[in-house]
């Protein structure tokens, strides 16, 4: 991502507010700048960096006011500062992350004077719908998109939205963005940048998180910095689809499936005794094992030899170093 201020998307793609059901700067407004530095010995560091930027999103739970962004910005962060669009900086706490729906919550440590944005929900959205994508630094860092797909999406990294929402034009500096409707409601957090293909054509796109997650889970990431559910069982893979098989493109150092004997070029043939061939396919099947702790069995071919180890996983969450309290 872009880190520098002194850069603007072109003004045609800037956002517009003829047709819009609301007033853009109150928007602008609602978004603010996000400045972490993590550990450098954290598990995250050698992926994600040490410093890390984005935007984050005011919102509102009861009468408290907190910044709704994308986990990989806060995950173990040592400090994080927040800049309003006025150019405040205050500091802020990493209040909790899910790793089930990606989205990380911090909150301000001093009055931040931000208005909360309301939150909406995608039910209504259609392919084709004009939406504004909204970075930190109002117009010039913002732009008029439309959706352009909606659909499963599975991450390397043991992560999988049943659905995620999928932008174009892209935003250069898109996590922790806010997808806001023409009504002006919250519907979605900027996660990732990708190559979606309509058509028989490709295209850069953003991809976004859909705010309808964050309801069930909200009032238990402010309450235990978690959703309550029981956590899924962790590997420490990163994976790859090559030609129908899943392939092992990384490791967690010391991670489960590391200190199993899973190496990088392995390739996963099955997940307990099933068949697999996508990276939903896999996830679903170590997920299905029981939850974190449980033995994951697994078929693996290595040079052409067929091997079975069975992995003892572990929950995400204890890997992780955690933030200071404030």
């Amino acid at each position: 991502m872009a880190s520098s201020e002194d850069w603007e998307l072109p003004e045609t793609l800037q956002p517009r507010q003829s047709g819009l059901d609301f007033d853009l700067r109150s928007v602008y407004r609602s978004v603010v700048l996000l400045h972490t530095e993590a550990s450098e010995d954290g598990y995250t560091a050698s992926i994600l960096g040490t410093e890390r930027l984005g935007s984050g999103v005011v919102i509102r739970s009861a009468e408290r006011r907190l910044v709704l962004t994308i986990g990989y910005l806060i995950t173990e962060a040592e400090s994080i500062w927040l800049t309003s669009h006025d150019g405040k900086v205050v500091e802020a706490h990493s209040l909790a992350y899910d790793a089930v729906s990606g989205f990380g919550l911090v909150q301000p440590l001093g009055p931040l004077d931000a208005p909360p944005i309301e939150r909406g929900s995608t039910a209504t959205l259609a392919l084709g719908d004009r939406v504004i994508v909204v970075g930190h630094g109002g117009a010039r860092h913002s732009l008029d998109a439309r959706l352009i797909a909606r659909r499963e999406f599975a991450g390397s990294w043991e992560y999988l939205l049943e659905e995620a929402l999928f932008t174009a034009p892209p935003h250069p500096q898109w996590g922790g963005t806010a997808l806001v409707g023409t009504d002006g409601l919250l519907l979605g957090i900027g996660s990732l940048f990708v190559q979606e293909s309509l058509a028989q054509e490709s295209f850069d796109a953003n991809m976004f998180v859909p705010i309808d997650l964050l309801e069930p889970v909200l009032e238990d990431m402010i309450d235990l910095g978690r959703p309550r559910q029981t956590p899924r069982p962790w590997l420490g893979v990163y994976t790859a689809e090559q030609s129908d098989h899943v392939v092992v493109a990384g490791l967690t150092r010391d991670g489960p499936a590391y200190r199993a004997g899973v190496r990088p070029g392995d390739v996963i043939v099955e997940v307990a005794g099933r068949s697999v061939s996508s990276l939903p396919q896999f996830f679903r099947g170590v997920w299905g094992t029981g939850a974190a702790g449980s033995q994951v069995p697994l078929k693996l071919t290595r040079g052409g030899q067929a091997l079975h180890v069975s992995v003892h996983s572990a929950c995400r969450d204890d890997f992780l170093k955690k933030p200071l309290v404030h």
